[in-house]
Order: structure tokens, then sequence, then C-alpha cells
């Protein structure tokens, strides 16, 4: 199942069809407010107020031309300047976005200049940039970006695959420099020569993975956030790291909007800083086929938008 809807995910005539139809559109309800940035900051005001945090993201990836880049950047400027407004007890909404969108692919310098502004901008209003992980091709060029911005900015984060044979050297390398890391186990199709295959395999990782940015947590000297809806490996990774005396505060829990909300719920009462990731736009289909391919399970509510 988790292959046949990867391959989905990469099919152009799929990607032009599928989003037209009207069970699809219903489907993807459940994982993201709307395809405006109006419904994502409709959304941001509801889980706030149950002391939720919150990160954007907008839709799209692997753009054409440094023109669309510049757009991009323009619009995230204009979701800092507009939540700056706005003063929560849940704190500012966040930002996570896809190096490909700023430009990687054309030019890298123009994607670390625009990530630069971006992360100086977040900074100024208390927040955080978040640097989302691509597929396998990519991996090195985004955390050699992040690399560098962590050189000049203490408010930037990265997505760290666990699925990725490499995950754990990259980690080693961005430690010295203070990140912040939301670990998620992968959801793109990569061969088993730089992927584990397995699921246990993976799980594996991301739990060795966790305990050691954990124990960089404490310190204060790294920023650590489960990027999982797995609530049994959450719970293994919780119980493990209070043995070891790391403070419930020092372990985030990130989930996509709408999926397992009370569990974050749950979390967030049991003392982990709690957050949503808001996705928005009309570049849906991938990104949808993706998360259907995590946990494959959610085909069932998929089909059942197919019921009148």
């Amino acid at each position: 199942m988790r292959s046949v809807l990867l391959w989905m995910a990469a099919n152009e005539r799929l990607a032009r069809a599928i989003p037209r139809t009207r069970f699809a559109r219903r489907a993807v309800r459940r994982f993201m407010p709307g395809e405006r940035v109006e419904d994502a900051f409709g959304a941001a005001e509801r889980l706030r107020d149950e002391r939720i945090g919150v990160l954007f993201t907008r839709l799209g990836e692997n753009l054409t031309s440094l023109d669309e880049a510049d757009a991009v950047a323009a619009h995230y400027r204009g979701v800092i300047a507009r939540d700056a407004t706005r003063r929560h007890v849940a704190g500012p909404i966040e930002v996570s976005v896809k190096p490909t969108q700023l430009g990687l692919e054309q030019d890298v310098e123009a994607c670390r200049r625009h990530c630069s502004d971006l992360a100086a901008r977040a900074a100024e209003a208390g927040s955080w940039l978040w640097i989302d992980m691509e597929g396998s091709g990519l991996t090195e060029a985004t955390i050699d970006l992040v690399a560098a911005l962590l050189e000049e900015h203490d408010n930037v984060g990265v997505a760290i695959q666990a699925y990725l044979r490499r995950s754990a050297a990259d980690v080693a390398r961005l430690l010295p420099l203070k990140p912040a890391i939301r670990l998620v186990k992968g959801a793109y199709d990569e061969p088993a020569a730089i992927a584990y295959r397995d699921g246990t395999e993976v799980d594996a990782n991301f739990l060795g993975l966790a305990l050691i940015v954990a124990e960089a947590a404490r310190r204060g000297e790294a920023r650590l956030a489960l990027g999982t809806h797995d609530v049994a490996l959450i719970e293994q990774i919780r119980s493990l790291t209070e043995a070891q005396g790391i403070p419930r505060a020092a372990l985030e829990v990130h989930m996509l909007y709408g999926i397992r909300e009370q569990e974050l719920r749950r979390l967030r009462d049991a003392g982990h800083p709690a957050f949503s990731l808001v996705a928005y736009g009309s570049a849906w289909y991938r990104w949808y086929m993706r998360r259907l391919a995590e946990r494959p399970a959610n085909v069932l509510f998929a089909l059942r938008q197919l019921i009148p």
C-alpha cells in the first residue's frame, strides 16, 4: 500500500486529475483547514486557544524559477509580519519551509539569503524558522544550508528523516551548532542502499536519534521535536528519557493538523510542548499522498469520502 501511494504521489497524470475530484478535495480537509492562508490563521487561533503551538507550511516544492522563490519568500514574510501583530499565550506561529520552494535547485546562495532573512524576521517576532527535508537527492544540500544558517542564527530547525541511514551522521554534524531537530520517519520512496525499508528498523533509528538529541536538549544545546503520530513510539521515548532524568518540557511533540488531536492534547496536559503543523495552499496533491503513505490506515478515511 505504501509503495502504491508513493507511486501515485510521483505520477504527473494523477497529480493533474485527482485534485479536480470532489471526493479528493473533501478527503484532504482532514489534514488541512483550507487552501487559503486565512484558513490557516483561523485554525491557528483555535489551536492556540487550546495551548497548542502552531507551525505553518505553504504547500509546494521544486519550483522552476527564482521569481517563484521570491514570491514564496514574500509570502512567508507576510505571514511572520501578520502574526507579529498578535500576541498569544501559546506563542507565535513558526514557519516551516521546503528549501526547493526558496530556490535551492536554482541558486543555493539565493536560497540561503531568503532563509537567512526569514530566520532574522522570525527571531524579531520571537519565533523560529524550520527547514523541511525532501527527497534524498537534496539531503546533503539541505544539511549544508542548515549548517550555514545556524552559524548566523540560533532559531533555525530542520527535519531529520529516521529512515535514512545517514541521519545519525547528520545529527552528529549539526549538534555542535545547537540546532532544533524535528525527527520524522520519512515519506519518500528511497532505495534500501540509503534507507531502512523495514518499519522496525526505522523505529529503532528514530528512537536512537531521539535519545541522542534529548540528551543535548537537557543541556540546553538543542531543541527536540518528535514529528510522528506513532503514539506507541512516543511513549517509549518518553519512558526512556524520563528514566534518564530529562524533563518533559525538553521533549516536544509535533503532529499534523487534524491527526490524533486527542493524543496531542493528552501529551500537552502531561507537560510536553505540543505543536500542530498547519498546511495550506493549492499544491496539496503530492503532500497529501505522502501523508497517506505514512499511515495507510488513513486511506479508509479517504475512501469514506466517496460516500455522499
